[in-house]
């Protein structure tokens, strides 16, 4: 929708949109979001374009629900697509002239984004809640959360205690190595 602030689309942004994706009910939208959802959040396989989907022409003779060319561009690179959408993710959530994210807010977009891709986020941010004293995420934090997700292994077996990993991270490991809440053998 290319909305400009959280948790708002204005009407031009909505009428633009749902036109270019030839969105015209609820039922349309939700096959759209659970497309891109699967894709670029879930891994799934990339639909397949139908014999009459037309490339460039207009929704008549088209057996796809709604205009899939977005989607099918994004299915050309979802690692690249996804990372815009993570990104893009941070500037929204930020507000105006601040150059944080609340860690609730930051934690709430990680749970939707990052976990299904990466469980070990889920460890991430069971550690976030206990310790409770973070309160920001800076972009610097926001952008090498990922990388640490996909890097790392969920055993931590090649975390690297030289890497150059945010503090917060480096706690999480410590705290993650001396066993964590509900890791600790009774």
């Amino acid at each position: 929708m290319n909305a400009s602030e959280m948790a708002k689309i204005s009407k031009p942004e909505w009428e633009k949109a749902t036109s270019e994706l030839r969105i015209s009910n609820v039922k349309t939208l939700s096959t759209a979001l659970h497309d891109l959802e699967d894709l670029l959040l879930l891994d799934k396989p990339a639909l397949r374009p139908t014999a009459s989907a037309p490339t460039k022409k207009p929704a008549t003779g088209s057996c796809d629900p709604y205009n899939r060319s977005r989607y099918y561009g994004y299915a050309t690179n979802t690692t690249k697509f996804f990372n815009e959408l993570y990104a893009f993710c941070f500037t929204l959530a930020k507000p105006p002239q601040v150059r944080n994210i609340d860690m609730e807010t930051a934690s709430a977009f990680w749970s939707v984004l990052v976990v299904p891709k990466y469980p070990l986020m889920s460890d991430i941010l069971q550690f976030i809640n206990e310790k409770g004293t973070y309160k920001g995420v800076n972009k610097d934090l926001w952008t090498m959360t990922l990388e640490f997700c996909r890097a790392v292994q969920p055993d931590l077996s090649n975390y690297d205690p030289e890497g150059a990993w945010p503090t917060m991270l480096d706690d999480f490991v410590t705290w993650k190595k001396n066993g964590a809440a509900g890791d600790i053998p009774m």
